[in-house]
């Protein structure tokens, strides 16, 4: 078998899985096939809706998999018809048993969005946001029986802007991880692809938790960069929370911090304390630093600019969120 001639299965599920996808078969790659996660119930109206990768795996004629569980004959049956050489795997879903693992010939590569052996896990890219990094990127690397603990190929560092929030940089990365998985494709044919353990690198290994509910909590007590980065990190999905004294709740799409806060009268964490255009709220222990509200998604409503919440809802000066 010729490198030229691999045979390729694909398995993502997201947007983020897509651009990789994308990749691989606008550059001549050979891809047999593309596993995804079954259709699932979205919307208001709870229509049955395909993942992103089905749809566009479809738009190409890629054969799609929609496999409940990778464990059992059905699915080693189908890994058997497929004969593939190499599995790419990008924001699949679920872990891949041993026999998934070590069928292919040239193994299973995983596309990660973070500088491993930082951030393994499900919400990367989230956490790195959330946690004020500066710098994240983009790991491909081989897949092991771990979660992320895999030897990494190639690394690309990508920048995080003071203000990009969680789509900015899940946007960079994918387009980043789809040219570092051609470059790894390419050294691998080349004979020039190295393997390094992780346990080489200087950082220490870390797990981004998948976010919950609880992680989207506005804390105002906490200083103004850290909600800062707490409300980029979950924008524009699932959204950092608060709630207004009338107890009704109001997600954050997106915030700023004053260049000056120093001199601010102390106040109540989450007091309201201006409402100039955007809502202004009291944060940090003793309530002296400041963040704005830029945009909100009240309860019940469509999102909008934070003039507008205020026209319509008439929150007051000296209220209190959370």
């Amino acid at each position: 078998m010729k490198y030229e001639n691999m045979k390729i299965l694909f398995m993502g599920t997201p947007d983020f899985a897509v651009s990789s996808l994308r990749a691989l078969v606008e550059s001549g790659e050979n891809v047999i096939g593309a596993v995804t996660q079954p259709d699932k119930m979205q919307g208001r109206g709870y229509k049955l809706t395909p993942s992103p990768v089905k749809i566009c795996a479809e738009s190409y004629g890629i054969p799609v998999y929609t496999p409940k569980t990778l464990r059992g004959d059905d699915f080693a049956a189908l890994l058997s018809q497929l004969d593939p050489d190499l599995i790419v795997v990008v924001a699949f879903g679920k872990i891949l048993p041993a026999n998934v693992l070590e069928y292919p010939a040239y193994g299973c590569i995983n596309v990660h969005g973070s500088l491993l052996p930082e951030y393994r896990g499900a919400a990367p890219m989230q956490r790195a946001i959330i946690d004020g990094k500066k710098i994240t990127g983009i790991t491909t690397m081989m897949m092991d029986d771990g979660i992320d603990t895999g030897d990494m190929l190639l690394r690309r560092e990508v920048p995080i802007g003071p203000d990009d929030d969680f789509e900015v940089i899940h946007d960079r990365l994918a387009a980043e991880g789809a040219g570092l998985l051609l470059e790894t494709l390419a050294q691998l044919r080349a004979g020039t692809l190295t393997r390094h353990p992780q346990s080489e690198c200087s950082e220490e290994p870390t797990y981004a938790a998948k976010i919950e509910k609880q992680d989207c909590v506005i804390d105002f007590t906490l200083s103004a960069n850290t909600i800062h980065n707490l409300i980029r990190g979950l924008s524009p999905v699932p959204l950092a929370i608060t709630h207004t004294p009338d107890g009704k709740l109001l997600k954050v799409i997106s915030s700023s911090v004053p260049a000056e806060t120093e001199n601010c009268k102390a106040e109540i964490p989450g007091t309201v304390t201006s409402l100039d255009g955007k809502i202004e709220v009291a944060c940090g222990a003793e309530g002296t630093g400041r963040i704005l509200i830029n945009r909100v998604l009240p309860e019940g409503k469509g999102r909008m600019n934070a003039a507008d919440f205020i026209r319509g809802r008439k929150i007051e000066k000296g209220d209190i969120l959370g």
